[in-house]
C-alpha cells in the first residue's frame, strides 16, 4: 500500500481508479484499510475542487416532496395553509423562520438549503 496526498487530477484519476479496484476489499485487511483512506482522501479533493452547493429552498422542498408522493395540500398542513404554498412556490412570500423549522424537522431538509437566497 502505497498512499500519498492527492494534489492534481493526475493523482485524483489514480486514486479513483485504484478504488475501483480494491472497492470491495474485506474491512480490516491491508486493502480495506487503503480502500478507507483513498475514499477519505478522494472526498477531501472532491470537497476542495468540486463543491457541491446547497440547492434552492425551492427546489429542495419540491424535490422532498416528490420523494415523498406529497401534495400541495399536505405541505400546506405542516408550514400553515395551502394558500402559504402557492405564495412560496409563485416567490410572492418568503420562507419564514418557523416554516423553515417545520419544513426541517417533518421532511429533513437541511438548514443550509433552507436558508439559502432564492
Amino acid at each position: 500500500m502505497q498512499i500519498k496526498m492527492i494534489k492534481t487530477e493526475q493523482d485524483y484519476d489514480s486514486a479513483l481508479q485504484r478504488l475501483d479496484q480494491i472497492f470491495d476489499a474485506e474491512p480490516d485487511t491491508p486493502e480495506g484499510d487503503e480502500a478507507e483512506v483513498l475514499s477519505i482522501l478522494i472526498e477531501k479533493y472532491e470537497d476542495e475542487h468540486y463543491p457541491i452547493e446547497a440547492p434552492d429552498p425551492l427546489e429542495a422542498i419540491k424535490f422532498k416532496m416528490e420523494q415523498l408522493g406529497m401534495n400541495k395540500t399536505r405541505l400546506g398542513a405542516i408550514i400553515g395553509h395551502k394558500s402559504r404554498v402557492s405564495d412560496i412556490f409563485s416567490k410572492k412570500r418568503k420562507l419564514n423562520l418557523d416554516m423553515i423549522r417545520k419544513l426541517h424537522h417533518h421532511l429533513n431538509i437541511p438548514y443550509e438549503s433552507l436558508m439559502k437566497e432564492y
